[in-house]
Order: C-alpha cells, then structure tokens, then sequence
C-alpha cells in the first residue's frame, strides 16, 4: 500500500514550503490526536497564484485548481506539525471558503479541488466531511481557502 508521500510524488507533486501566517496566528495546533490546520490560501514561492472573485474574474475551473493549492499547502502543513504524513488516520473534515460574485452558486465544485486532491493523497483515510461557503473577499483578494482538521496517530 502507498503512503501518502508515495502518491504525491505518483502524482507529481512535490510538498512546498508551509506560507507562513499573514497575521497573529500559527499554521497548526495539535490538541489530542487532532491537528486543526489554520486557512490555506493559493500561495505559490510566497505569492498569491490568482486574484478575484469567482464567476467575475475567475473561472469555476481556475478556482479549483487555485482550491488544490490550497489543499496541498495544507497538507505541508500537516506533514509540518507530524512528520510523517503516514501519521494521519483520517482527514476529518475540510472547510473552503470561495470569494464569489453575488450570482456565483458552485462553491462546492470548486471546492471538489481541494477535496479531490484530498481522496488521491490519503485514500479512504480521506473521505471527509465538508462544507463549501460563498464570501465576499479573502485575504490578498485570492479567490479560496481552505482549513482542515485530521485525526493522527
């Protein structure tokens, strides 16, 4: 069986750097067997990698893959806090976060982004509750976020 190192690089992928904190907190806090991962945003080599809002300036499409960033710098962050990314037992839930045009209703398609991604890394221990919200602007203008909590051992 794969780890999950293992399918990043099948999918050739590499971890990058974990974005450090735009403001006063820390990327990740372990409480238990619980590691609570703060808002990811599409940040590439220390800069956005798209701006706008979703069904204006950006396409559902660009988004998602701009949701997969998020997801993957998540996952950095993880790995960050335990090591080893085999540690995780199960990504428990993952919250996303779409600056939308007012008329823009598939925030859960471009969340399938980052919940993709998601399911291709950690297998079944991937499966997830989600939820997928509409707001009016995120930080740096980008257009999703992501946080995630997942359960170690």
């Amino acid at each position: 069986m794969a780890t999950p190192e293992e399918r990043l690089a099948a999918l050739g992928l590499e971890l990058p750097e974990v974005p450090k904190p735009l403001a006063s907190y820390t990327r990740t806090v372990r409480t238990g067997d619980h590691v609570y991962v703060s808002g990811q945003i599409p940040v590439v080599d220390g800069a956005p990698a798209g701006t706008g809002k979703v069904g204006a300036e950006v396409t559902p499409e660009r988004a998602a893959e701009l949701a997969r960033i998020c997801a993957l710098n998540g996952i950095a962050a993880v790995k960050a806090e335990v090591g080893e990314l085999s540690a995780v037992r199960r990504v428990v839930k993952l919250v996303g976060f779409v600056a939308s045009d007012p008329r823009f209703t598939g925030q859960p398609q471009v969340i399938n982004g980052a919940s993709d991604l998601i399911g291709e890394v950690f297998g079944e221990a991937g499966v997830h509750a989600r939820s997928a919200v509409g707001v009016a602007v995120l930080p740096l203008d980008v257009p999703v976020e992501v946080e995630m909590i997942v359960e170690v051992g």
